[in-house]
């Protein structure tokens, strides 16, 4: 495996949504940086689903003018120009069939693969809560054995050569070793005292996409009812079928638009993070975890040092690694 880091390079469309206009309600530009406690962030965000609530209100506008301008004609057209009408509003519903259908197809694509993208998101969070949890069981683990079993062994040690005081000394110095490292230990961030609970987020993100995934997929479905049933009230000609299809498709386009603003802001608030996820990390564990530590893990960085690795030299002799040795081999026989 290699040691060389392999450098995020997000998607394109990343990029893309990353770089649509952040507006706040004041009209005023927005730092694109993902800060979801900043108000004026917050508000450029809510500024995209104003917009497709604008579009939402000039669909609405067009649809009605249409079928104004279609009812005040019906009352004065003659038996010749029919024919040319029923071809325009023909043609019309045709072409608005094609357009909702290939918005569906769109639809069924992006639910599908924003329901894979949350899956892989669940499964990374559950490898961090595991590996978080290894960490805290290691760290525990070790802290223990230091403080009981070497303990133990370094006073027995300390026993057996009280007559020598080169032995001592060296014993001594071990023992000033591994307080240090219980020192190191104790540094550590505690995990059982973290308001966060990965396995929870997971768990609860997992049950919202679950739900989100579902509505999508039927309002997909009935989007798709509405528009075979608006064709099948055009072939024969039901008035009836047509005006319940128009009612209920007024119902969906609503909601489509709705969602559509709602997954805008969520897209470009979750892209903003994508491009540079490691600055708002490293905004959050400012102050709680040492900058060192969540740079060297967050990069992966084989040319940096490692924060928890410190030489471990002796300050008498290079012979007193040997007579350490020599030590613990004497006390294991």
């Amino acid at each position: 495996m290699s040691l060389a880091r392999v450098d995020y390079i997000p998607p394109w469309w990343t990029y893309w949504l990353h770089n649509f206009p952040h507006i706040n309600l004041r009209f005023q530009p927005v730092d694109k940086s993902f800060q979801p406690e900043d108000d004026n962030y917050q508000q450029s965000l809510i500024f995209l689903g104003c917009v497709a609530a604008a579009g939402l209100g000039l669909n609405l506008l067009c649809l009605a003018v249409y079928l104004s301008c279609l009812c005040c004609c019906r009352k004065d057209e003659e038996e010749e120009t029919k024919k040319p009408n029923s071809c325009c509003v023909t043609w019309s519903a045709v072409a608005a069939g094609l357009i909702t259908c290939v918005a569906v197809g769109v639809g069924f694509y992006g639910n599908s693969e924003t329901n894979d993208g949350v899956y892989q998101l669940t499964y990374s969070v559950y490898n961090a809560n595991h590996s978080l949890g290894g960490v805290d069981s290691l760290v525990t683990g070790t802290m223990g054995s230091m403080k009981s079993g070497l303990h133990l062994h370094l006073a027995r040690l300390d026993e057996i050569f009280a007559t020598r005081g080169d032995y001592v000394q060296t014993l001594q110095f071990m023992q000033q070793m591994a307080d240090n490292v219980i020192k190191q230990l104790l540094g550590l961030p505690d995990w059982e005292n973290a308001k966060l609970d990965l396995a929870s987020i997971a768990d609860q993100t997992a049950n919202i996409e679950y739900y989100r995934w579902l509505t999508y997929l039927l309002l997909l479905i009935v989007d798709l009812i509405i528009c075979l049933l608006a064709c099948l009230g055009l072939a024969k000609q039901s008035r009836w079928l047509l005006t319940t299809m128009m009612v209920f498709g007024v119902l969906a386009l609503i909601l489509s638009w709705t969602s559509l603003g709602a997954d805008l802001a969520t897209a470009v608030g979750t892209s903003d993070f994508c491009v540079s996820p490691d600055k708002f990390i490293m905004s959050q564990t400012k102050g709680i975890i040492s900058a060192d530590i969540v740079h060297y893990y967050l990069y992966c960085n084989q040319t940096l040092s490692n924060p928890f690795q410190q030489s471990l030299h002796f300050r008498d002799s290079p012979l007193a690694a040997v007579s350490l040795s020599f030590h613990f081999s004497c006390f294991k026989n």
